[in-house]
């Protein structure tokens, strides 16, 4: 028998207050006090007692502590195990492509259950990822996942939603969406699903390029088209939790409202990004920080499909607008460099310059509008203004 159990037994009615260090939710948890009773004194006690007439029987209480003790009867182990059972759901992706296992890794690092299904074949890194993968529809629907999380093409999303079986899935699953434009999508669920499905929309405001380092800081946009209470509204909120924890800035947004910026956002950059990488630009050995940026954009941008951008334009609204104001920009800003040198070359004719130079100057002002057919007719106007009076003085 150990020290400690001779002292207790030796004893008469005490308490033993066992407390935890660590805290559970947040609060102290104190255990009742436990009872121990023994009447009569050990043996071995007592022949202690003998040969030392200052050991006594008085009483004494007993504090024992366990710090952080993960045992069966460990009440916070087993709140915390429930916890993570609890915000733990059944994903199933749907487009099981790049931007697909981009979010599945995410997913199955915080231990969710992640299923995914899609036409191509992706069951090898699926395998490897941890994910499961079903090439059936079907099959895929029979698990019956909580949450089914499109992440398709915005070209190709509408034959993927209607054919798909959701007569196989729970009359309250969720459906969720990751594509880059909102009122498409929004419109489509609910013409389509069943009333009985919750809707959320959303819209990482990142990729696997510019989220490579982290989601951390990143925007993601989402609006609750359609939630319902209790378990439902928590099963969303454990979904949007899911990049809430990765650090992302989670702005709650109507569709409408989210076109209309990503239209002067998104898709202005694609366009310009993709503007630039048909002028082939490469790197010098004397690239200023601005040049570099401009590289920047045309790397984040090349890197998508073409599909994504066509999808920019043909399912937002606002997205034709913007291209015609960018074209508007680009004429204004011609007008303002061939006004400027028409400018230059009237002081030329009238404050003598040779005829010659200013010959020059407006066969160099010719060549830049010859090379932009698509140019303003003022601009064109002014060089053939110009041209005249060169002649006339010569």
């Amino acid at each position: 028998m150990s020290e400690i159990q001779c002292m207790a037994t030796s004893v008469k009615p005490s308490s033993i207050c066992v407390q935890s260090s660590q805290p559970c939710f947040g609060v102290k948890q104190l255990f009742m006090p436990v009872q121990i009773w023994n009447s009569k004194p050990t043996s071995l006690f007592s022949a202690r007692k003998k040969q030392n007439r200052k050991h006594s029987s008085v009483l004494r209480q007993l504090k024992i502590k366990a710090l952080d003790a993960a045992q069966p009867f460990d009440y916070e182990f087993k709140k915390n195990e429930d916890l993570d059972k609890n915000f733990v759901l059944k994903i199933g992706i749907v487009g099981f492509g790049n931007f697909g296992q981009f979010l599945a890794k995410t997913l199955v690092k915080q231990g969710h259950t992640v299923l995914a299904h899609s036409r191509t074949d992706h069951g090898e890194i699926a395998k490897k990822m941890g994910v499961s993968f079903f090439k059936d529809a079907d099959d895929f629907c029979e698990e019956h996942p909580e949450v089914i999380l499109l992440c398709s093409s915005i070209i190709a999303t509408e034959s993927v939603l209607r054919s798909f079986p959701t007569q196989r899935l729970k009359r309250n699953t969720l459906f969720a969406d990751v594509l880059s434009v909102k009122e498409f999508p929004r419109n489509l669920f609910l013409q389509v699903l069943p009333p009985e499905f919750d809707i959320l929309c959303t819209h990482p405001m990142f990729g696997p390029e510019s989220g490579k380092a982290g989601w951390s800081g990143l925007p993601f946009v989402y609006e609750k088209v359609r939630v319902g209470k209790g378990a439902r509204a928590e099963r969303c909120y454990r979904f949007l939790n899911i990049f809430a924890k990765e650090g992302c800035r989670m702005v709650e947004m109507s569709c409408a409202e989210h076109d209309r910026h990503a239209a002067e956002s998104q898709f202005i950059t694609h366009t310009v990004g993709r503007m630039l990488a048909k002028l082939n630009l490469e790197s010098t050995p004397i690239n200023t920080k601005g040049y570099e940026t401009l590289l920047r954009i045309v790397e984040n941008t090349s890197g998508d499909s073409f599909d994504l951008y066509y999808g920019l334009f043909m399912y937002n609204k606002n997205a034709t607008e913007q291209l015609e104001r960018l074209e508007r920009a680009f004429d204004a800003l011609k007008k303002q460099l061939v006004g400027q040198l028409h400018q230059i070359l009237r002081k030329q004719l009238f404050e003598g310059s040779s005829s010659v130079q200013s010959s020059q100057n407006i066969s160099a002002l010719a060549d830049m509008q010859n090379s932009h057919p698509s140019g303003n007719s003022s601009g064109e106007q002014k060089i053939k203004e110009l041209t005249d009076v060169v002649k006339e003085v010569k």
